[in-house]
């Protein structure tokens, strides 16, 4: 029997509902995987070069890295104390290798909910810009809400993060690990010193005007013993190990120009190493911290580590005092 209009419309009807349906089910549009997402900032790997100063901002908190002589990034929040150039690096190559994966909310009401609203003090969004030697910006991002992708099984897959560029609302979720917070204090490069106890051959320490003398005995397994005064008390065999330990591992807490040191004198302690190395260590205390000023004599390694000491001192935990410039109280054997 041959269709009329109204059996062509309501088929017509039927058709157009089965293909929206189709569609509903097959849901949206595939999003690229990530490596195929474009690239945030395709240009930047050529231009790394030119970089010279990173400025991160986030709420109530700044940052600045300079690009020194040398290629060695400081921080001038830390009257340009070197900054940790392995986590420098790690920002510079994460933003050469960050992808735009999906296009988010572009609506300027919305973008809070991703941690993108105006960065400022009331914001918990952090503002990012590298930039030349000019001020002009070679990457610029607003970077909100970050977490990590779980594959199956609870695996690490990754990590994504909600970004926009700061002169549009167009949001995006980004594939990439951004490693960056506005804290100075989490970008100072922290080691002090890393000398092996076994190399301490001979430690003078002077608190309260009054010196005690150890040395290191004979033979492979030679321990630190007090020399200076003879007649000293037993000695606390932890108390020596900290001493002959205390330029191994060293790290600070804060660095301040030395000139700014902190505190009054609160000892001495002069170290007598292998390789023709001596190290003297000047103590200050103020309010229960305890302030490092370090100085070495000798040969290439005692240039190396003044041009590193030179010029600084170092907030170290307060057990270092009784390590650094020990005295009799400090070392001898406690009863009970």
């Amino acid at each position: 029997m041959p269709l009329n209009r109204r059996h062509l419309l309501a088929l017509g009807g039927a058709a157009v509902v089965a293909a929206g349906a189709a569609a509903l089910l097959a849901g949206p549009e595939e999003t690229p995987t990530p490596a195929e997402a474009p690239l945030a900032f395709p240009a930047l790997p050529g231009r790394l070069a030119a970089a010279q100063r990173i400025e991160v901002r986030q709420g109530g908190q700044s940052l600045t890295l300079q690009r020194g002589p040398g290629d060695v990034w400081v921080l001038p929040q830390k009257s340009g104390y070197p900054a940790r150039a392995d986590r420098v690096r790690a920002l510079l190559v994460a933003l050469t290798e960050l992808r735009f994966a999906e296009p988010r909310t572009a609506d300027p009401e919305a973008l809070a909910r991703l941690g993108l609203n105006e960065p400022g003090p009331s914001s918990s969004a952090l503002l990012l810009r590298v930039l030349d030697g000019t001020g002009t910006p070679l990457a610029e991002l607003v970077v909100g809400h970050r977490r990590v992708r779980t594959a199956g099984g609870g695996g690490a897959a990754g990590e994504t993060a909600y970004v926009r560029r700061p002169s549009e609302n167009q949001s995006w979720l980004a594939e990439g690990r951004l490693p960056v917070d506005a804290d100075p204090q989490l970008w100072i490069a922290r080691e002090i010193a890393n000398i092996p106890e076994e190399r301490v051959l001979r430690v003078s320490g002077t608190r309260d005007g009054k010196t005690v003398e150890l040395q290191r005995t004979e033979g492979p397994d030679g321990r630190l013993r007090i020399t200076l005064p003879a007649d000293a008390p037993p000695a606390d065999e932890v108390s020596l190990d900290e001493v002959g330990r205390a330029l191994e591992g060293l790290g600070l807490i804060d660095v301040r120009p030395e000139a700014e040191a902190p505190g009054d004198a609160a000892g001495e302690g002069r170290f007598t190493l292998t390789d023709n190395l001596s190290v003297t260590a000047r103590l200050r205390q103020e309010n229960g911290n305890v302030w490092l000023i370090l100085s070495a004599s000798g040969d290439e390694e005692a240039a190396r580590l003044n041009e590193h000491w030179r010029g600084w001192a170092y907030q170290v935990g307060a057990w270092k005092l009784p390590a650094f410039a020990p005295s009799l109280d400090t070392l001898k054997k406690r009863e009970g």
